[in-house]
């Protein structure tokens, strides 16, 4: 038997990056999509990669050109993670949210149902598709009920992937990501945010962080934690569906006082609560229960989340280093 090819959707991102050098590792043939404006920035998570990869340029909302990639590349594993993912953008694009998170998962079964019949499909869906919660820890039997379009088209994905394992007997899962962060993590997001404005104020480069709701609360985990229970729904005898979740919740003030506690500093001299940071609709706390990926899967998780974000501000602090110095030599 040769070896296994897998072809990962939003490869650029940090659970596509992670995701890539675990099956590397397995001895996996791996391929990426990418889309067909990828800029040198977006491709830093798998720069370390060249060479060992093989990248394919195409949108997901381009059927055409996703069924072309599909037959040439006849995967064994398909994660599909590409989507429109920054919460913030839901209110001032919707259209491609949609577009992108529902329409484009359609496009990936259905190419993969005609060329790679055999294939095993992983989708990630999003604890948002819980959205106004009526229990918690929520399990994989809580209702779905979304209060953004992020968390609507998620919920379409999930269902699109139910119906193909249903109706064509696809091996489809689905994996309910809850809130995970990595050192990859693009920094429009909170949590990097956090921790690179952390380190800029040590070093006397920025005076203040301002932020949203510092109350709110998120079930927090590592990127890489959630890429091996990927693989692992994979490699199970029938496809099933699994929350992903620590199980434990945190606030953006907990986060903010573990970055600035590791950098030295007391958040509360640099840390401000502006309301134009708040969403639109807000979400609930949404803490997820894994139970079921730790006993069907064996999944339990390596990272806690100090370690978590210990390892973003060293992170930071060295990328800032790196480019300081740098700027002087330039200088």
């Amino acid at each position: 038997m040769g070896r296994k090819r897998a072809i990962i959707t939003g490869i650029t991102g940090q659970d596509g990056s992670y995701l890539a050098e675990l099956l590397l590792d397995h001895g996996y043939d791996v391929h990426g999509i990418l889309r067909p404006m990828a800029v040198d920035g977006v491709l830093a998570n798998i720069a370390h990669l060249a060479g060992r990869l093989v990248c394919h340029y195409a949108a997901i909302e381009d059927y055409a050109a996703v069924t072309d990639i599909i037959a040439a590349v006849a995967p064994d594993e398909c994660y599909h993670l590409a989507a429109q993912t920054f919460i913030g953008a839901d209110f001032t694009n919707e259209f491609a949210t949609i577009q992108t998170n529902a329409t484009g998962t359609h496009h990936i079964l259905a190419a993969l149902r005609s060329h790679a019949p055999a294939c095993r499909m992983f989708f990630a869906g999003s604890s948002e598709m819980f959205g106004s919660i009526t229990e918690s820890p929520q399990t994989e039997e809580t209702p779905f009920r979304p209060r953004t379009v992020y968390g609507v088209s998620k919920v379409t994905g999930y269902y699109l992937m139910r119906h193909y394992r249903e109706a064509y007997k696809f091996f489809a899962c689905c994996g309910i990501l809850y809130n995970h962060e990595s050192p990859r993590r693009g920094k429009q997001f909170v949590t990097r945010k956090i921790t690179s404005s952390a380190v800029r104020i040590k070093a006397g480069l920025e005076t203040e962080l301002r932020l949203g709701n510092l109350d709110a609360l998120r079930d927090w985990g590592h990127a890489q934690d959630f890429v091996r229970a990927m693989w692992l729904m994979l490699q199970q005898p029938n496809p099933d569906d699994y929350i992903l979740a620590t199980g434990v919740a945190h606030s953006v003030r907990d986060f903010a006082i573990q970055a600035f506690e590791h950098t030295g500093l007391d958040w509360q001299d640099y840390v401000v609560s502006d309301p134009q940071f708040y969403r639109p609709a807000e979400a609930q706390p949404l803490i997820g229960s894994s139970q079921k990926a730790r006993k069907q899967l064996g999944w339990i998780p390596q990272y806690d989340f100090t370690a978590l974000v210990s390892e973003m501000v060293d992170h930071d602090r060295e990328e800032l280093q790196y480019e300081l110095s740098h700027s002087r030599t330039d200088l």
